[in-house]
């Protein structure tokens, strides 16, 4: 059986986009499908298109919205790595981007001129996203000159907005109504933490209160895997975000470290002084350090400097504005919160590049899937 699939660059992310047409309904046989398309089963995911890596081993169906003011509906997956298991409880900000030059690319979104609006619905989260496409002279562009922190190849612009990020899974910005507060931890000392809905969950440690800086190199934050996941399984039931008797996961709450800003060396070898940035993060994908960040980590990290208290908030020495500097291992990431309300953001926008990178036949057996493509 094959399967016809769009691999893209989304930021920091490679996702395989596949239209709702060529897979089937059924959230069971989705799963089938992939983990066998994917190789899902082997930490290498050689006999199969995944990445092997958090952020290569994504996926994405996309479908005609029926939702009025929306274009396209997206189902997000984490394909396991190893698992031979998917994630379908959150969303990612980078595949969206990849999402919205699909559309465009793939007719599903009509070109209005130099900039092409996509409105974008996740179907994991309800979430609401806007891409806007870099199609100058009214085409559609495969190559760019966007770059990301996190690669020095350049793409398709798209700003990328999340509407009304405050409360999209558990209702509130702030679930457990604290700024901040001591989270008890398993075999480990309390965490001061903030535990943030916005984008997606997020439990944000206060790094200097637990004996880290924020900075951490990728190799640091590889060591401190298992302590950051006991952090992550602590937050999930006082979130809400998990029922009694619930076995915890690892993609939501989405969880990190946030610190002063320092002077320190990007994965690719730039130089960052301290002056440069406003706070220092440094997140999981799943469970190994993000190469960079996160776009729905980014939203709640914006989202919470603007909460007094809030360990953003503290660490930045007061409420933040519009713009607010992430330090990441990458480089610099810059978001910016708008149409503030109440203290909550109704938009906030983070500039992103896309490209195509291939159209595919996916290969899968049998047993990977019930009927043909």
């Amino acid at each position: 059986m094959h399967t016809p699939a769009t691999l893209v660059r989304g930021g920091t992310s490679k996702c395989w986009l596949f239209n709702q047409v060529d897979v089937p309904a059924g959230r069971g046989e989705l799963e089938k499908l992939l983990v066998s398309a994917y190789g899902a089963t082997d930490p290498v995911e050689l006999d199969g298109v995944g990445g092997a890596t958090p952020t290569t081993s994504k996926a994405a169906v996309v479908s005609a919205s029926p939702e009025p003011g929306v274009d396209v509906d997206y189902l997000f997956a984490q394909v396991g790595i190893g698992t031979g298991s998917v994630e379908w409880t959150s969303n990612c900000g980078n595949c969206a981007t990849g999402v919205a030059l699909y559309a465009v690319a793939k007719g599903m979104v009509a070109i209005t001129g130099d900039r092409t609006r996509v409105v974008m619905r996740n179907s994991n989260t309800g979430a609401v996203l806007e891409g806007l496409v870099d199609t100058t002279g009214g085409v559609v562009h495969h190559f760019g000159r966007q770059t990301v922190p996190g690669t020095r190849a350049g793409g398709v612009a798209v700003g990328l907005t999340f509407r009304d990020p405050a409360g999209g899974t558990t209702g509130l910005l702030l679930p457990t109504g604290q700024a901040a507060q001591d989270l008890p931890v398993a075999a480990a000392e309390p965490v001061r933490v903030s535990m943030v809905d916005a984008g997606a969950p997020v439990v944000l440690v206060d790094a200097l209160a637990a004996g880290r800086t924020g900075a951490e190199a990728l190799e640091q934050m590889g060591a401190d895997v298992p302590w950051l996941r006991t952090v992550r399984h602590a937050a999930g039931p006082v979130m809400g975000l998990l029922e009694p008797g619930d076995e915890p996961g690892d993609a939501v709450p989405k969880v990190g470290l946030v610190g002063p800003p320092v002077p320190y060396t990007t994965t690719l070898g730039e130089q960052i002084a301290a002056d440069d940035y406003d706070i220092s993060v440094r997140m999981l994908s799943m469970n190994a350090p993000h190469p960079a960040i996160g776009l729905t980590s980014a939203v709640a990290v914006a989202a919470a400097g603007l909460v007094e208290g809030s360990v953003v908030c503290r660490t930045a020495g007061g409420p933040t504005e519009e713009w607010l500097r992430l330090g990441t291992p990458a480089g610099i990431v810059a978001v910016r919160c708008t149409d503030v309300r109440d203290g909550l953001p109704r938009r906030v926008t983070v500039q992103r590049a896309a490209r195509l990178l291939a159209d595919a036949r996916i290969y899968v057996p049998d047993s990977g899937r019930t009927q043909a493509a």
